[in-house]
C-alpha cells in the first residue's frame, strides 16, 4: 500500500464507554487514510466500536462470563480459535495493543495473530519479547485514561491531544428508543441512569426521586430512566430492578419512559435520543460524552483527573466524599 501501512488492528481496547479505542482509530485514519483498520475487543464492548466510521471492521471474542445462556464454554473457545485463524488470514502489519501499560494477556493474543509488528506499552527500561515497537510507559505523571492509551501511537508519529471520542448507535435500536418516547408523547427527555458498579458512586433513591420531581415541577422535564436490569442479590450479575421500581412508584405523575439496558446497544441508543444525561461516573457517563451529550455526573472516589469524560470543558471540585460534578 503506497499511502502508509497496510492492515492495522487495535487489540483489547479498554473501558467500553471511555473512547480510547475510538480516539486511536480516528487518529490512525487521519494519519493513514488508505490503511485498513481493524479493531479487536470482547463481545460486551463491541457495540462501542461497531459502526465507527474510522474502523473498517470490528471483531470480537467472547469471554466465558459473557456467553449467552445455553452456550457452552467449548463453543466459546472454538469460536475464538476460528477468529484467530481468520485474523491471521488478514496478514496484519501492525497489532496495536490499545491499553494502559503492558497487558500480558493482550500481548499473548496479539502474538497469536502473527502480525509483522507489535506496538505496545512496556515498562520503562524493559525489553519485552515479541514487542518490536515498544513505547516506554510510566504511571507518572498522572494523565487522563484516554491520553495514556493514546500515547501508544507514538511510533506512527501521532502525538498531541487525543480527538474527542465518538460512538454511533445501532439504527434499529435507536428507532426502538425513538418509538418508545414518541408513544408517550415525550420530546427531548432527560436521561437518568441510576446504576453504578461501585457502591461509592451510587446515588440514593430518595435523592434521585427528589431531583426528578423538582426538574419536572420547575422545568416540565420528562425522563428516560436507565438501569442495569436484574436482582440486586444476584452474585454474578447484580441489577437494579428494585431501585428502578421504587423510582417509578414514587413518581406516578411524572412522564418517564423505562429503559432497562441489559445490552450495551440499548444503552447507547437510548442515551442518543435524550437531550441531557444525569448519571454516576462509569460507563454510561463515557458513552454519553462520546454521543456529545451535556452531562450532570455524580462522582464517587474514582478520581476525576483520570476518569472524567474526555473533552470536558471546565473544572471539577475535589472532595473526599461523593459530590456533584457537572460536565459540559
Amino acid at each position: 500500500m503506497s499511502a502508509g501501512p497496510g492492515p492495522l488492528t487495535a487489540a483489547a481496547p479498554p473501558q467500553p464507554g471511555s473512547g480510547p479505542a475510538a480516539a486511536q482509530a480516528d487518529a490512525l485514519r487521519r494519519r493513514f487514510p488508505a490503511a485498513r483498520i481493524y479493531a479487536l475487543t470482547n463481545s460486551y464492548n463491541l457495540p462501542v466500536l461497531r459502526n465507527n466510521p474510522f474502523i473498517d471492521e470490528a471483531f470480537a471474542y467472547t469471554k466465558g462470563k459473557h456467553r449467552e445462556p445455553g452456550t457452552s464454554l467449548w463453543s466459546v473457545y472454538a469460536h475464538r480459535l476460528s477468529l484467530i485463524w481468520h485474523l491471521r488470514g488478514l496478514r496484519i502489519d501492525y497489532a496495536v495493543i490499545g491499553s494502559c501499560g503492558l497487558v500480558p494477556r493482550a500481548l499473548s493474543f496479539a502474538r497469536l495473530l502473527r502480525p509483522r509488528h507489535i506496538v505496545s506499552h512496556v515498562p520503562v527500561g524493559r525489553s519485552i519479547r515479541g514487542v518490536d515497537m515498544p513505547v516506554p510507559h510510566d504511571w507518572e505523571p498522572p494523565r487522563h485514561e484516554v491520553e495514556d492509551v493514546y500515547s501508544v501511537l507514538a511510533p506512527f508519529g501521532i502525538a498531541g491531544a487525543p480527538p474527542p471520542p465518538r460512538v454511533v448507535p445501532d439504527a434499529q435500536e435507536r428507532a426502538r428508543a425513538e418509538a418508545a418516547i414518541r408513544d408517550r408523547g415525550i420530546r427531548a427527555p432527560i436521561a437518568v441512569h441510576i446504576s453504578a458498579r461501585k457502591p461509592t458512586s451510587r446515588w440514593p433513591v430518595e435523592r434521585v426521586v427528589e431531583f426528578m420531581r423538582r426538574l419536572h415541577a420547575e422545568r416540565h422535564a420528562a425522563f428516560m430512566l436507565f438501569w442495569s436490569p436484574g436482582d440486586a442479590r444476584n452474585p454474578r450479575h447484580p441489577g437494579d430492578d428494585d431501585k428502578a421500581r421504587a423510582v417509578l412508584d414514587q413518581l406516578p405523575g411524572v412522564p418517564i419512559v423505562a429503559h432497562p439496558s441489559e445490552r450495551l446497544e440499548a444503552l447507547i441508543a437510548g442515551l442518543s435520543v435524550c437531550e441531557r444525561v444525569i448519571c454516576s461516573d462509569g460507563g454510561a457517563m463515557h458513552i454519553a460524552a462520546a454521543l456529545g451529550k451535556p452531562i450532570l455526573c455524580f462522582f464517587g472516589n474514582s478520581g476525576a483527573a483520570r476518569w472524567r469524560p474526555w473533552g470536558f470543558r471546565g473544572s471539577f471540585p475535589e472532595s473526599r466524599s461523593p459530590c456533584t460534578r457537572a460536565a459540559r
